[in-house]
């Protein structure tokens, strides 16, 4: 078994044992969105890395850092084709909820295509607190997560050919846009997720590049933290705390086994 198979077993808690079924995707799906955080500290510290296999071997599950959806769907990725599944990564431009259009600075959303007995999925645990924790299928079927209501609608749009939309638990009532991907151009090679890491650490629009932030699914919600907030949901209640930065270290460590870099 590979150094990846087995840290990244060891850092989800499972067995070196166990077969990793397409059934068992719920559990490695459930127990990856719960481990390890999205966020952006390497961003804010200009501590970034050229995005290799081994790269993320070492920031992910050596010193358990966290990390942004060019980093954590490709750590999945290569965990899920080291266990013999047909899987690829493609790109996905998302959706700017607050001005009703795409963010429109490139495709700069990284998420992964299944193939299991002629059907294809979507998989993500990288997209923030938005994720399906099951398996996606690309033929508008709704997937039921403790997480919320999730579906891929097949749409034609100027960067993709399919819209993932969600519907999540305890906060919205009507279907939301999540980003639009091109199911039939999948990820060519590492070369592009580090263009992907530039536009994201380098352009004005990108909303990873100006302060910290912080999130992670926890059994009963998910926590959030940036610089001067800390929001738990829990049960599908909220709680926020203002902050300051003596508090946002404690919180880091805390809540995301995470030092500040």
């Amino acid at each position: 078994m590979s150094e990846l198979n087995t840290l990244f077993r060891r850092k989800i808690k499972v067995s070196t044992n166990e077969e990793i079924t397409f059934t068992a995707l719920n559990t490695i799906l459930e127990k990856t969105a719960t481990t390890f955080p999205f966020g952006n500290l390497s961003i804010i510290a200009n501590k970034t890395e050229v995005v290799t296999k081994e790269n993320l071997i070492n920031k992910l599950l050596i010193r358990n850092e966290g990390g942004l959806c060019f980093e954590l769907n490709p750590l999945l990725y290569f965990f899920l084709i080291e266990n013999g599944f047909n899987a690829t990564l493609v790109r996905g431009e998302v959706y700017n909820d607050e001005k009703q259009d795409w963010y429109h600075f490139g495709r700069t959303h990284v998420a992964i295509l299944l193939h299991h007995e002629e059907q294809t999925y979507l998989l993500d645990t990288g997209f923030g607190g938005n994720l399906p924790l099951k398996p996606v299928p690309l033929n508008g079927d709704t997937v039921i997560s403790r997480n919320g209501d999730f579906r891929v609608q097949r749409q034609q749009t100027e960067y993709g050919n399919n819209v993932l939309q969600f519907k999540l638990r305890y906060k919205h009532t009507d279907w939301q846009m999540g980003y639009t991907f091109d199911s039939n151009h999948p990820v060519a090679d590492m070369m592009e997720l580090n263009e992907l890491q530039e536009i994201i650490v380098q352009d004005e629009r990108s909303p990873f590049n100006k302060s910290p932030l912080i999130t992670k699914l926890t059994s009963n919600g998910n926590v959030t933290l940036t610089n001067n907030s800390f929001t738990q949901w829990s049960h599908g209640k909220s709680k926020k705390e203002q902050i300051d930065e003596a508090r946002f270290k404690q919180l880091v460590h805390q809540y995301f086994g995470l030092q500040v870099l």
